[in-house]
């Protein structure tokens, strides 16, 4: 459901907008874990077990991640040692592939340097040990489940966020974990890609140099019913010079969405769930339908930032006021109506969207600090390739909009200085 000026690739279609009716199935291949025992792993997590996932691992050198922590964990004797391990482990997994991803230390292994995919099923073996861990000192639901999310924010590089640099400007870029992995469990994801390649690292642009700070993001609804946006970002955009969401879009073009739409569609994520309603925020009762970018989208769409078209992207799709039937609007929202589509569809990319440009609003932040979505192209692998987890044209892909995604934050951190 988005303006029909745009075609869209079937990879870029799921991060846009829902495909099919949504998917039922539980988040654990078992259902839930009785109390104080070790839960299933997840529809998430047992992706693990075909070839393609341990290839990239083997390949990359994160095979060994999974087994080391397991071992940690075993050697913890209390609930403080094993949060104290998390936290460790979680962190240095974050830390390993920032390191890998910009060319610091061993390689691992033969896969390009720029791939995100390792560090994702390196977190899925991490957090499938911990679900399935029984310790000797016991452990309930209520504690695993917190183990669970001390692993899944500091490997997301979610804790590690530094405070603002003397000098320095300050950037926020998010990006996602690969998805519709049941399609084809190869898919890299180059917003992550570009997480890993940008975070800590220091830009030049028209007005001073800017230092990045990256997080990743699931692509799973729950997480972001539980507020892990804005627990995330929450900390940081005070201080923050500019932000930009970042996710994968359409095929051969970067788009800056202008309009964000407080509607999930309900297309199945990394779970196989999901549900059409309402994006579920805090205080409710004040959601606006509708967020706007405040990044500065006409200068970066005149900028020479690589090879793949800018389009400042103004459609939505909406009911209008008084209708029942969704309408598209290629020039933006009419008043009073219900959004059905942002610029960005109704996944997870235009609620990642919504929720960081209504927290900058509810922060009172919208007239200072420029921030939005900007969706990459849609990551292709070279013509012919349907088996092999790589090839030099996926690879080349991967790198230029990984150089052009840094070249679109340097021009809008100029422009809006």
């Amino acid at each position: 459901m988005i303006s029909s000026r745009v075609r869209i690739g079937v990879l870029g279609l799921a991060l846009l907008t829902a495909l099919s009716a949504p998917a039922t199935a539980t988040a654990t291949a078992a259902g839930p874990a009785a109390p104080g025992s070790a839960a299933p792993p997840t529809v998430e997590e047992l992706r693990l077990d075909k070839a393609v996932p341990q290839e990239i691992l083997r390949r990359s050198g994160f095979d060994t991640v999974a087994p080391a922590f397991a071992r940690a964990l075993d050697r913890a004797r209390s609930y403080a040692q094993a949060r104290r391990v998390v936290e460790r482990e979680g962190s240095a997994l974050w830390r390993g592939a920032v390191a890998r991803a910009q060319g610091r230390g061993p390689a691992g292994g033969d896969l390009s340097r720029d791939d995100d995919r390792p560090l994702y099923w390196a977190r899925l073996g991490m957090t499938r040990e911990l679900r399935g861990w029984e310790p000797r000192f016991g452990l309930d639901e209520a504690r695993r489940a917190r183990l669970l999310d001390t692993l899944e924010r500091t490997s997301r590089g979610q804790t590690s966020v530094l405070p603002r640099h003397k000098g320095l400007k300050r950037v926020l870029v998010t990006g996602f974990d690969p998805f519709t992995l049941d399609r084809d469990i190869r898919i890299s994801n180059p917003s992550g890609a570009v997480a890993l390649a940008l975070d800590g690292t220091v830009i030049e642009t028209a007005s001073g140099p800017a230092r990045v700070e990256t997080v990743v993001f699931p692509v799973r609804w729950r997480d972001f019913t539980d507020g892990t946006v804005e627990r995330a970002l929450r900390p940081h955009l005070p201080e923050a010079d500019l932000f930009a969401t970042v996710s994968q879009g359409r095929v051969g073009r970067i788009d800056v969405e202008r309009t964000n739409g407080a509607w999930r569609g309900g297309f199945g994520d990394n779970e196989n769930t999901g549900t059409p309603e309402i994006v579920p925020v805090s205080d409710p009762a004040s959601q606006p339908q509708w967020t706007s970018t405040t990044l500065p989208y006409a200068a970066i769409v005149a900028a020479e930032t690589g090879r793949f078209p800018v389009y400042d992207n103004t459609g939505v799709t909406e009911i209008p006021a008084g209708g029942t039937v969704p309408v598209v609007r290629p020039d933006g929202p009419t008043p009073g109506s219900t959004a059905r589509a942002g610029g960005g569809g109704d996944y997870l990319s235009n609620e990642i969207a919504y929720r960081a440009t209504l927290l900058r609003d509810r922060l009172g932040l919208h007239d200072s600090l420029p921030g939005g979505h900007v969706h990459t192209p849609v990551l292709e692998f070279g013509a012919g390739n349907t088996t092999e987890v790589t090839d030099p044209q996926f690879v080349r892909n991967r790198l230029d909009i990984i150089a052009q995604v840094r070249a679109v934050v340097s021009v809008a951190v100029g422009a809006a200085s």
